[in-house]
């Protein structure tokens, strides 16, 4: 049972509920709804399932005054504190207990589909949570790892959430850090200069070679050889 002091939540609320008188169940088949006075229930409420610690609570209450009328202490689902029955999903059996520990069995009925499957969807979700907590209490690594996650560690909650980092930058064989490359740029032009020596017959692709018919052995060059070969260098390339 839930120990003193716990906080108590509450998992459902569902404001229509109508409670049936069961005939003992005669065989082994289960219990089924057509055997209840379905169209004369017994008495008329809302039901409000809690949790306090471990163990949840099938409330049945006044709809105006909230008063209790009948409580079924849950340890496990599916169990014998609540079962099914075995021709309708809107109809169920809850073993109701008293203060004295006194017990008896009761079938309960929604009107709606969709109250019975949140019924039962609260339930589930609730002892799920349970075997996750009595897993993690037999694992002393797994409980200080769950306590550091629910503790938003800095650590643990960086790894978590898949934080980047930054890319280290790469190095050379040294150990030296490779800086990134130069903006591309235009290729400076080389300098211009004047050949000095009159003599020199430049490559296929010159500057014309002129012959004076006075002087076979004279070779005579363009004015700026300079320009021949690379161009007009007045002002940069674009």
């Amino acid at each position: 049972m839930a120990a003193e002091g716990e906080y108590e939540s509450i998992l459902c609320v569902k404001p229509d509920i109508n409670v049936y008188r069961i005939p003992p169940r005669a065989t082994n088949r289960g219990y089924r709804a057509a055997d209840w006075k379905l169209d004369v229930p017994d008495w008329s409420g809302r039901m409000r399932i809690t949790a306090k610690g471990k163990v949840a609570y099938i409330k049945l209450e006044d709809k105006v005054s909230g008063e209790l009328f009948a409580q079924a202490p849950v340890t496990e689902y599916p169990g014998i504190a609540v079962e099914t029955v075995s021709d309708s999903s809107r109809y169920f059996v809850l073993r109701i207990q008293d203060g004295n520990g006194r017990s008896a069995f009761i079938g309960v009925g929604f009107g709606d589909r969709g109250d019975s499957f949140d019924f039962n969807v609260s339930l589930q979700d609730h002892f799920k949570w349970v075997k996750q907590e009595n897993e993690i209490s037999k694992n002393p690594q797994g409980a200080k790892l769950y306590n550091k996650i629910i503790a938003c560690d800095p650590g643990v909650c960086l790894g978590l959430q898949g934080k980047k980092r930054d890319k280290p930058r790469s190095q050379g064989a040294g150990g030296s850090v490779l800086l990134p490359p130069p903006p591309k740029g235009k290729m400076a032009p080389p300098p211009s200069s004047t050949f000095s020596n009159h003599n020199t017959v430049p490559q296929t692709g010159g500057p014309e070679i002129d012959l004076d018919s006075s002087n076979s052995n004279t070779v005579v060059q363009s004015s700026n050889p300079s320009t021949a070969l690379w161009g007009d260098f007045s002002t940069p390339a674009r």
